[in-house]
């Protein structure tokens, strides 16, 4: 007879299982699909984020109905791979151009004692790296410069906005942000995503008068964009250009970084 603990106890979910699939694309490409089996699953779902393509299967789904459904769907998702970006991962000599500002800025490899990277006088980048350098070292000389340049921009604005808050932000910090581009915590920190500064600088300033405005009034009301239209009268048009290039942005970062 089973024990009252065992009959009293939950039942354990079937774990979910994931392993990849290669999918060939019209135009040629091969790219790596990743398979999930989720048993909360309903209905087989593919998404693609800047993570890359995921397709979802419920318990019930075949492998060979979820080849069938990515066959089906090739080219909404090469759509959706432009849509995100396809910048490759951060390789030492091969990656010869970076994002930043808004524009593909053209870098060259240099050999050196440590990782950094440096910006030209002609706006150019330089890549400084040791020649055994692993990827974990390079991904972090970038995310550095990265940090420092939009910690640069930060600068350079904050100081006409503060006047006209009721006090200033306790810290701001940079950090990789799935969806959102930034947010104002209870205690006063400001945080903003990493891969504005590589999109345009007036959305990354809008982003910034946006949180800084929840100093005032910490909802979305009309007194709050009130105070945005206020210090950037385009915050419309940087709304617009982070639903064209948004997702790109991220995915930009995330295989730059990851």
């Amino acid at each position: 007879m089973p024990s009252l603990s065992r009959l009293l106890s939950p039942a354990k979910r079937p774990s979910i299982q994931r392993d990849a699939v290669a999918l060939r694309l019209d135009d040629g490409r091969e790219i790596e699909v990743l398979r999930v089996r989720d048993p909360r699953a309903r209905r087989i779902r593919l998404s693609v984020s800047e993570r890359g393509a995921r397709l979802t299967l419920p318990l019930r789904a075949s492998l060979a109905s979820g080849d069938a459904f990515l066959q089906q769907h090739r080219a909404w998702l090469a759509a959706q791979i432009a849509a995100h970006g396809e910048t490759l991962p951060l390789q030492r000599g091969v990656t010869a151009q970076l994002p930043l500002r808004g524009a593909s800025r053209p870098l060259r490899w240099e050999s050196g004692r440590f990782s950094h990277v440096r910006e030209d006088a002609d706006g150019a980048l330089v890549f400084v790296s040791p020649d055994h350098a692993g990827p974990a070292a390079l991904q972090r000389a970038l995310r550095e410069f990265y940090e420092a340049q939009a910690r640069a921009d930060i600068g350079r604005w904050l100081p006409a906005y503060l006047p006209g808050l009721p006090r200033p932000p306790r810290r701001i910090r940079l950090k990789s942000m799935s969806s959102q581009w930034g947010s104002l915590a209870p205690d006063g920190t400001l945080n903003l995503d990493l891969s504005l500064v590589l999109g345009a600088p007036s959305a990354f300033e809008y982003v910034l008068v946006h949180e800084l405005c929840h100093l005032i009034h910490a909802d979305h009301s009309r007194s709050f964009w009130r105070e945005v239209e206020a210090r950037c009268p385009a915050w419309r048009e940087a709304r617009d250009y982070f639903r064209d290039n948004g997702r790109r942005l991220k995915a930009d970062l995330h295989a730059l970084l990851s």
